[in-house]
């Protein structure tokens, strides 16, 4: 066996991953051109302007055909696509919302700025929810689950939707980790009664910040589209909805996309397919060499191994400080590899943990529920055991084949060194 490169031997790349910015990687003279149409035109933003070039719109009715749900919205963000659903569906003060123990600090903390109050439910070994732990958090102050795919991964759709069924709960599906994934035939996003997406810049496509909401009901839509403009409904002739009277009208921020946003956007939807083809074919390869050469290795589960998009390796190490131990000697190797999020659950966040806003008396915290609502470290035992262990490989859809070879050249040497007896 060759010496790792941590040890003074050679590295099993002569130079480092690509970035892990798959929409960026691809990235070109097509958003540039339709970026300085808009400016151009002089008409940034989406409603009106001396030369509009309806980018946003444009974006949305390419998103809606290719999704097949009748409702897209651009928004500024897959926070604010959060918050917009959030408010969609009447959530706020004295409401409890299910969020998953590994996520972003963005899903729960849409869920405090809508003014309700989330609760954690535990991961399997998908490192997404886990269904059967639903039970545990529930009780009539809930309302609804935000569902996040991870890094790629579906979520088992088919029993959370149940769930919620049973007990009368909305689902957000949170994809903005895992545009393009699919479960069951069905991309993510379009399966629960509200879908989020993110175009930050680490996401599978990207305008460097962005975000989109999708549903199929008219009435969401129509309290999604005035929550974030304001509370008005400009366009309601595009969607058949016009009507001589605001019956329907209250109150709204602004979180309106750009149309130099959009027009990025409509050229990396675009480009999503080629995008999510590129990595599953390496991430694939990666994971089938992995498993012939190491058949002690544990990957990721998944429900769906046909919808993951191949963005992300997961391999489960035996424990925290064999991960550690896996990303440092990987680094050495210029392979890339990481431990999401610190390795704790979400809600070890401080300000989550000890349940700390900007407003008065802590708001939403400060809710009199019938369940108070505490935190404690080991309140998601999986999660706690799992998200340090975990170590992901990102996949860009800009590897080689050379690049899949010295990759799993590197993983295999590390691995067997710490974890393989000889």
């Amino acid at each position: 066996m060759s010496k790792l490169a941590i040890e003074g031997g050679t590295p099993a790349r002569s130079k480092p991953l690509p970035p892990n910015y798959p929409g960026a990687s691809v990235m070109g003279a097509e958003e540039a051109e339709q970026a300085s149409r808009t400016i151009l035109a002089r008409s940034p933003f989406r409603y009106y302007g001396p030369g509009m070039q309806h980018a946003v719109q444009a974006l949305e009715d390419a998103m809606a055909k290719d999704l097949g749900v009748p409702y897209v919205l651009g928004v500024t963000s897959c926070t604010a696509a959060l918050i917009v659903a959030l408010k969609a569906l009447g959530i706020g003060y004295g409401d409890k919302v299910i969020v998953p123990a590994k996520t972003f600090l963005a899903t729960p903390g849409a869920v405090v700025c809508a003014g309700a109050v989330p609760v954690f439910v535990d991961v399997d070994e998908s490192l997404n929810l886990d269904p059967g732990d639903l039970e545990r958090v529930m009780d009539d102050e809930v309302k609804a689950i935000i569902a996040v795919s991870i890094l790629g991964n579906p979520v088992d759709m088919e029993p959370v939707m149940a769930f919620a069924r049973k007990h009368g709960l909305y689902v957000i599906e949170d994809v903005a980790q895992s545009c393009g994934a699919k479960y069951k035939g069905s991309y993510t996003g379009t399966i629960g009664d509200i879908g989020v997406f993110s175009f930050q810049m680490n996401k599978v496509i990207t305008a460097g910040e962005g975000g989109a909401l999708v549903t199929r009901d008219p009435q969401l839509f129509d309290r999604a589209v005035r929550y974030h403009d304001q509370g008005m409904f400009r366009q309601k002739a595009r969607y058949e909805m016009d009507s001589p009277e605001e019956t329907n009208a209250f109150i709204g921020q602004n979180y309106r996309m750009s149309e130099l946003t959009g027009a990025v956007m409509i050229e990396q939807w675009h480009k999503l397919d080629g995008i999510v083809a590129a990595m599953k074919k390496q991430c694939g390869s990666i994971r089938a060499s992995l498993a012939a050469e190491l058949p002690t290795m544990r990957f990721r589960k998944t429900a769906d191994p046909d919808g993951d998009i191949g963005s992300n390796l997961g391999m489960i190490m035996p424990s925290a400080e064999a991960a550690q131990q896996f990303v440092k000697a990987l680094h050495a190797e210029r392979i890339g590899v990481y431990i999401l999020y610190g390795g704790k659950p979400v809600y070890m966040i401080p300000q989550l943990f000890h349940q700390q806003t900007a407003e008065k008396d802590n708001f939403p915290f400060n809710y009199p529920f019938e369940q108070p609502v505490t935190y404690t470290e080991n309140m998601c035992p999986s999660a706690v055991d799992l998200i340090p262990r975990t170590v992901y490989l990102p996949v860009s859809p800009t590897l080689t084949d050379q690049d899949v070879r010295e990759i799993v050249e590197g993983i295999v040497k590390v691995y067997k060194h710490f974890f393989v007896q000889v």
